[in-house]
């Protein structure tokens, strides 16, 4: 695997119910800031989005947004990032995660993120790229989609192979320790001119 520079997240534009969804995605953000990683995610500044980006930003790290232009009119975009970039849809968002992306790795969230996080699983199985993908489960968050992967094998739709195609990571250490596996060593100095 080639150093990681860019760690796209995908989670909630709600904080939920449990506060350890926000205490992880506020680890997360500030892991990533200080192991020299760029973050792009959803451009939100509410919800469990907003916590990430503010904890990164916070720790001095680089954050780029990319929100669809009719949720920049709903005020919902974050105002403070790196960079900021506006696409014209849903899927044109996430084609441009996928793009500036080395590892995917989701968080807590609600049909966005499941959908953002099957998607990039149907191209993984599709031969589109071969990045590693990480649930980062947070109190039974990751459940869903183990479940959806588990009844498309069980059922005959897909392949035992699909497993293969994404882990399961118990919190937040154990997530960053993945990614520093992923990377071959020490994430810190990562992104290019570190």
């Amino acid at each position: 695997m080639p150093k990681i520079y860019s760690v796209a997240v995908f989670c909630g534009s709600r904080t939920g119910e449990n506060p350890d969804f926000a205490q992880a995605a506020t680890a997360l953000g500030a892991g990533l800031a200080q192991a020299g990683v760029r973050l792009i995610y959803g451009g939100g500044r509410v919800g469990l989005m907003g916590l990430l980006a503010d904890s990164a930003l916070a720790a001095g790290g680089q954050v780029i947004g990319v929100i669809p232009d009719f949720l920049s009119s709903w005020d919902v975009a974050h105002k403070g990032l790196t960079e900021m970039r506006v696409v014209a849809s849903m899927h044109a968002r996430k084609d441009c995660m996928a793009e500036l992306a080395d590892v995917f790795v989701m968080l807590p969230g609600g049909l966005g993120t499941f959908d953002e996080t099957l998607e990039i699983l149907s191209w993984r199985q599709l031969r589109l790229h071969a990045k590693p993908v990480l649930l980062c489960d947070i109190a039974g968050s990751a459940a869903p989609v183990v479940a959806l992967v588990e009844a498309a094998i069980a059922h005959g739709f897909a392949g035992e192979a699909i497993r293969s195609y994404f882990e399961q990571h118990a919190g937040v250490a154990e997530t960053l320790a993945r990614l520093q596996t992923l990377a071959g060593g020490p994430l810190a100095g990562n992104l290019p001119g570190a």
